[in-house]
C-alpha cells in the first residue's frame, strides 16, 4: 500500500521543521511534502537532502497553496504571527489555507494552535495591557479565534494546543550575566510552573495524531512536554551548564518595559502562564502526552541531546 502523504506548512520554521523530521524518522508510514516560501533557501534544501518533496507554499497564495495540496492525505497548518504580528493577516492565511485543503480534498487537518486569553482575562480586565485595542496576547487570541473557522467550514481537524518552546531558553529567555558575573534566570513567572516542549517533539505528537486518524477529528490535543517552576528551570539549566544559574524573576511590567518588538504581548503571555498557570498547565500533562508519544523529552532529556549553550551575547 503507498504511504499517504502528510503535507506540512511552513516547514522551515520551528514547528514545521519539527513534523518534516517526525515524518522522515517514521519508517515510510507516511511521505512528507515540505511547503515553503523559498525553496531555494539553506533550510529548504537541508529538507530535500533528507528525503522530502519540497515544494512552494505562499499563506497569500490560495490557488498556489491548493495545488500544493492536491492528492495529500493529511496537512499540518501553522502561522507565524510573529513575522507581521498583525491579527487580521494572520487569520486572512487560516482562511487561505482553509480554502485549500478543502479544494484539494484533505482528509485529515492538524491545525496547531492555542488559547483565547481573554476567556480568563477579558479585554477590559486592567490587571495587563490591552493590545491592538481587542486582544490580551494577540498570538493567542487570534488563534484561537481562527479554530472557528476550522470548524464552519466543516475541515476535519484535530487542534493542536502547543506551549513554550525550550528553544526560548538558549535564545530571548536564556540566562544572562549580572554585574558580578553570576548567571542569573529572569524569566517573569513568580512561583508559578511553566509547561514547555521541544519544537521537534511537536512534530513527533502531530504525527501521532496523524497516526490515530478518524479517533483525533474534532478533538483538542493540549501538549507539553515538562511542567517545572522557574526554580527548577534554573537548576535544570545550572546542571547543563556546569555552574549555578539562579532564578531572579522580574516583574511583569518590567519585563514589557525591556522594549524589544513584540515585549509587551511577551509580557502579557508570561502573565498569563502565570496568573493562570493551573487552567494552562492542567491540560498539558506530560504523562498522559506520552501515552501519545513516548518519544517526548522532559527539558533535561532535550538539554542533554541539543548540547545546550548560551547564546553567544550572554
Amino acid at each position: 500500500m503507498a504511504s499517504k502523504t502528510i503535507a506540512v506548512v511552513g516547514a522551515t520554521g520551528a514547528q514545521g521543521s519539527g513534523v518534516v523530521r517526525a515524518i522522515l524518522a517514521g519508517g515510510g508510514e507516511f511521505t512528507v511534502r515540505a511547503l515553503t516560501r523559498d525553496v531555494t533557501s539553506a533550510k529548504a534544501r537541508e529538507l530535500a537532502a533528507l528525503g522530502a518533496e519540497v515544494v512552494t507554499g505562499d499563506y497569500s497564495d490560495p490557488a498556489g497553496l491548493a495545488e500544493a495540496f492536491e492528492g495529500a492525505h493529511g496537512a499540518f497548518l501553522v502561522t507565524d504571527f510573529w513575522t507581521h504580528m498583525d491579527p487580521e493577516k494572520e487569520q486572512a492565511y487560516v482562511r487561505n489555507l482553509i480554502d485549500a485543503v478543502q479544494k484539494a480534498g484533505v482528509k485529515h487537518v492538524v491545525w496547531s494552535t492555542l488559547e483565547d486569553t481573554r476567556e480568563l482575562i477579558p479585554v477590559d480586565d486592567p490587571r495587563m495591557p490591552t493590545l491592538l485595542g481587542k486582544y490580551k496576547v494577540p498570538h493567542f487570541d487570534a488563534k484561537a479565534e481562527a479554530d472557528a473557522f476550522f470548524t464552519e467550514s466543516g475541515v476535519p481537524t484535530t487542534f493542536l494546543r502547543t506551549t513554550f518552546y525550550y528553544e526560548n531558553l538558549a535564545d530571548a529567555l536564556a540566562p544572562a550575566r549580572d554585574a558580578q558575573g553570576r548567571l542569573v534566570l529572569n524569566i517573569p513567572m513568580g512561583d508559578a510552573p511553566l509547561a514547555g516542549i521541544a519544537s521537534g517533539d511537536i512534530g513527533r505528537v502531530a504525527v501521532s495524531i496523524f497516526r490515530g486518524g478518524n479517533e483525533f477529528i474534532g478533538r483538542t490535543v493540549s501538549i507539553a512536554g515538562d511542567v517545572l517552576t522557574g526554580d527548577q528551570i534554573a537548576a535544570a539549566l545550572g546542571d547543563a551548564l556546569g555552574e549555578p544559574v539562579e532564578y531572579r524573576p522580574v516583574t511583569h511590567d518590567q519585563f514589557r518595559a525591556f522594549g524589544f518588538p513584540g515585549a509587551d504581548e511577551y509580557g502579557n503571555m508570561l502573565q498569563y502562564y502565570t496568573e493562570f498557570a493551573d487552567e494552562f498547565t492542567s491540560p498539558r500533562d506530560p504523562a498522559r502526552v506520552r501515552e501519545l508519544t513516548p518519544e517526548v523529552q522532559s527539558l533535561r532529556e532535550w538539554l542533554a541531546t541539543a548540547g545546550y549553550r548560551l547564546p553567544t551575547a550572554a
